[in-house]
Parts: C-alpha cells; structure tokens; sequence
C-alpha cells in the first residue's frame, strides 16, 4: 500500500537537484521542510545575512507560503524544531519573530537546537515544522 502525498514546492533548481520537497501532505498532517532566509524566487539570495531577527521573519515568511499552498495558516501548525547557530542571537530576537508569525503566543510543541552551521554559512535559522488540517 502507498501512501498518497501532495507536494509543495517553491520552484528553485535546488529542489529538483537534490530531490526534495518545501512540504508533503499526507492524510491531515503536513510535513514542512526546513525553512531558511533564502528567497524563493531565487535561491542563491540569502535575506538578512548577520541578522538574525529579518532570517526569522523570512523563514516564517517561506512557511507561510507553503501551508498557503495548502489553504493553512500559523494556526495549524502544531510542531516546530528551530535550528539555530547562535542560541543567544535568537533569545534577542527570537520571541519578537515568533510573536508576530503566530499573532502573540504560541500554543505547539516546540525545540530549539544549537547547530555548528546550516546548509549555506550565511544561515543563521532554519524552522521545520508540521501542521495538522482542520487543527
């Protein structure tokens, strides 16, 4: 038996080139890749490079795209693990971020992990998360 998936994608190269989608839908979960401060519309453009508060905005920006895709908001999102190479950088600015991309406090699950460096050195935060339909 297969499970069936619906696939999100932002349209840059890197998703074909290493084969992977920006999310996958199954049932009522959706599976949200990694997102970064990268433009969409152009993935070599990284926005904010050196300041954590604008890659936060952009990284939450990027995820609304995707649960848009599939007629989700913040709302959904029940789980978040957030990546980041400086854990005090994103104390300082962090909470700001996360306020505005879920309108005040969050209520989900959440993880913060320290990591030695992400996909591009000039990344600062990558989020993943996981949205439930109808949530």
């Amino acid at each position: 038996m297969t499970t069936e998936k619906a696939a999100a994608y932002h349209g840059i190269p890197v998703e074909q080139e290493f084969g992977y989608a920006q999310a996958i839908k199954t049932g009522d979960t959706v599976y949200i890749s990694g997102q970064v401060s990268i433009d969409p519309s152009n993935q070599d453009h990284i926005i904010g490079v050196g300041d954590m508060a604008t890659q936060i905005r952009q990284a939450y920006s990027n995820i609304q795209k995707v649960l848009a895709y599939y007629g989700l908001a913040a709302d959904n999102i029940v789980d978040e693990v957030i990546y980041v190479t400086d854990i005090d950088a994103f104390a300082e600015t962090g909470f700001q971020g996360r306020q505005n991309m879920f309108k005040g406090a969050a209520v989900l699950a959440t993880t913060v992990v320290q990591v030695q460096r992400l996909w591009r050195p000039e990344l600062m935060i990558e989020i993943k998360c996981v949205a439930k339909v109808g949530h």
